[in-house]
């Protein structure tokens, strides 16, 4: 039986509540209609080439991964007959976003802080364009400035191979940091990127090896301009989005994709939820046991732990006991989740 994996999480820590949205294959069969059912309910929030090559059905579907050992999302992009939604024949598109349909919980206001959080994989001889090949893009909705995205992560044809960490104040662009395409291609590579959205924000982007947990990129700047003028809200757009340009030295391409989260943080509001103050987490930083205590039988249960990326480590708790050993974890940022009923609260801690 197919199930939708999409939660709304909220917590309190040092910075405020959070709400979580998370997108994650779960077998093969209706791709568009669980992208949908997460993205933009009742709505359509993909662009795929499907109009253009009916014969080949639907570009994006999930294929099992020996590696992870789970389902992930598959984009294909064919040279030919592939095109930009049958709008434009130099270039091709097939990607899914946030946009005008979703939740606001997914779209990016003036003062959010956001998080995005994926893994992909891309072809060990993976081929990209000399102009671009775009995977990931943070781009306005709105306003006169929204056609130049924001952020842009982009592979690109050069010697060697190159992926490219781009950035556009208004509309010209400039990289900001460029890793080689050996680095990556043909590994899993886990993605998180934090947004301060607004005229003068922040921007921080991580990349590391899934498996190996080597960081291949890092990238902060803690005053930047990350809005567009009178736009409604900024999202983000991942896929396969590539220049036709000398399309003789391209090849039919897939390009895999899993557990995409969406986070926003939130500014403390006047109502915390009803059972926040009873959970207690100590010692934080902790090295080995972390203990917790819940006030009063309130029948308030731990029931799993995630770490920053929003990966499940452990599950399945519904017991009385008030700890956890977590010295086998590596240094970092968790998160324990916690359930009263049918609510949901997250309590963060840092291994040290």
């Amino acid at each position: 039986m197919r199930f939708l994996i999409w939660f709304i999480i909220f917590s309190f820590s040092s910075i405020g509540l959070f709400s979580q949205t998370v997108l994650r294959a779960d077998g093969p069969g209706d791709t568009y209609e669980l992208i949908t059912r997460v993205l933009a309910p009742g709505f359509w929030p993909l662009e795929t080439p499907d109009c253009s090559h009916e014969a080949f059905g639907r570009h994006i579907d999930e294929v099992y991964d020996p590696i992870l050992n789970e389902y992930v999302f598959r984009f294909y992009i064919h040279v030919r007959p592939d095109n930009d939604r049958c709008l434009y024949a130099d270039r091709q598109r097939n990607e899914v976003k946030v946009y005008s349909g979703s939740p606001d919980s997914l779209k990016g206001f003036g003062d959010d802080r956001m998080i995005y959080a994926w893994v992909f994989k891309l072809d060990s001889v993976f081929q990209p364009s000399y102009s671009f090949t775009h995977i990931h893009q943070l781009k306005a909705v709105g306003g006169e400035e929204e056609r130049m995205p924001l952020i842009t992560l982009t592979l690109r044809k050069a010697t060697p191979d190159v992926l490219q960490l781009c950035y556009a104040r208004h509309d010209e662009q400039m990289i900001l940091a460029t890793v080689p395409l050996s680095k990556i291609a043909g590994k899993w590579v886990r993605v998180r990127e934090e947004v301060w959205y607004g005229e003068s924000g922040s921007y921080e982007i991580t990349l590391e090896d899934a498996l190996e947990g080597m960081e291949i990129l890092h990238y902060r700047k803690d005053t930047i301009r990350m809005w567009r003028t009178e736009a409604s809200f900024i999202r983000p757009k991942w896929g396969i989005y590539r220049s036709l340009d000398h399309a003789e030295q391209l090849r039919d391409e897939e390009v895999l994709f899993n557990n995409f989260r969406i986070e926003k943080i939130i500014s403390p509001l006047s109502g915390d939820p009803v059972f926040f103050d009873k959970i207690m987490v100590y010692p934080d930083p902790v090295s080995d046991i972390l203990h917790f205590d819940i006030e009063g039988s309130s029948g308030i249960r731990f029931t799993r732990l995630f770490d920053v990326w929003g990966q499940i480590l452990r599950e399945n708790y519904d017991w009385d006991s008030r700890h956890i050993d977590v010295s086998s974890l590596p240094a970092g940022i968790y998160f324990l989740e916690f359930r009263k009923g049918d609510e949901v609260i997250m309590k963060k801690f840092i291994r040290k």
